[in-house]
């Protein structure tokens, strides 16, 4: 499995998507600069130019016209996926941790960070569909938590709830059109990383910081699944079919690299049976923390980015898919 190298960014990644055929990846890291490459080759489309602080977080709508992206200046924006014309800036008092357009791509919700005296947010903003009409300033709701600030957020199927992870470790349930809370589990010890869901929605996955990943009803919170490991985690995604799998992906944090060896960093993602939750293999490469990691939503594929400044695109080899368990 000869991974595809990405070079398109010289700081540390953020944040990688695929868009819902695959066939293109969208890349943000700190640099500022958000690049979308074709998945298949690894050749790079475009930039779309314009933040000018870190950039955290990107998605794509699902008919890949549009695209949004979250930065430390304090503002999120929507893109022209085709042209990289920015179509709009929405403008919020910090930076923007977590952006995701709702299942019908009529909505996208911002993650904004606690700062400087402002409270931390979960910022709904209405998008229209035509790329030539005019975009509201207006949030159709804010969410503030009474307690510890939101970090990661998205949508349940039908965008029904918004589920969001918080710095202490706790998940919560939100109807975001009553702006009420509704349920709260505090599942992990540490803050979380980043939150994704399955194909259909019904449940996600977690991963944190106290080193473990964990798998959600949607509906309940009901903790279904979970998956510990030795270091702590950033990114935690679902294998979407061909394999009951979960990849998950850290490493020590950045700041402690240089202390350590890129073996005994623990830099690799690590693929767990989801059912079983046994580790079945690790995929290494890395230099320092696996910051993102994506799966190709036809299960193929799967990319990671790094603290190295690396996405690495790994194209599954035909013993993946003949791959049984010692069961």
């Amino acid at each position: 499995m000869r991974p595809i190298l990405l070079q398109g960014h010289t700081r540390s990644l953020t944040q990688i998507k695929y868009n819902r055929e695959g066939d293109l990846l969208f890349s943000v890291s700190k640099d500022k600069v958000v690049n979308v490459w074709y998945s298949h080759n690894g050749e790079r489309l475009g930039t779309y130019n314009g933040h000018v602080g870190a950039v955290w977080t990107v998605d794509v709508n699902s008919t890949s016209t549009m695209a949004v992206t979250g930065s430390a200046d304090n503002t999120a924006r929507l893109w022209n996926v085709q042209t990289g014309k920015c179509l709009k800036t929405w403008e919020f008092k910090t930076a923007v941790k977590r952006v995701e357009f709702s299942e019908d791509d009529d909505k996208i919700l911002c993650v904004t960070e606690e700062r400087m005296g402002y409270p931390g947010t979960v910022t709904v903003m209405s998008v229209n569909p035509d790329i030539n009409g005019q975009q509201s300033d207006e949030p159709v709701v804010t969410m503030i938590n009474d307690g510890p600030k939101f970090v990661v957020a998205g949508w349940t199927y039908l965008n029904k709830f918004i589920i969001c992870g918080h710095v202490d470790g706790s998940i919560t349930q939100w109807d975001w059109k009553k702006n009420e809370k509704l349920n709260t589990v505090k599942p992990h010890s540490e803050s979380l990383t980043d939150i994704q869901f399955s194909t259909d929605r019904t449940y996600f996955i977690t991963s944190s910081k106290d080193k473990s990943a964990k798998i959600f009803d949607t509906i309940t919170l009901d903790e279904l699944k979970k998956y510990e490991t030795d270091t702590p985690l950033n990114s935690a995604a679902i294998t979407p079919k061909f394999q009951e799998f979960v990849i998950v992906g850290g490493g020590q944090d950045a700041m402690n690299v240089t202390t350590t060896s890129a073996r005994s960093g623990k830099f690799e993602s690590r693929f767990w049976h989801k059912i079983l939750e046994e580790e079945v293999g690790r995929v290494r490469g890395h230099f320092g923390p696996i910051n993102t990691i994506a799966v190709h939503p036809d299960g193929k594929a799967f990319s990671s980015g790094g603290e190295d400044g690396y996405v690495r695109v790994h194209q599954f080899d035909p013993d993946y898919f003949k791959f049984k368990g010692d069961h």
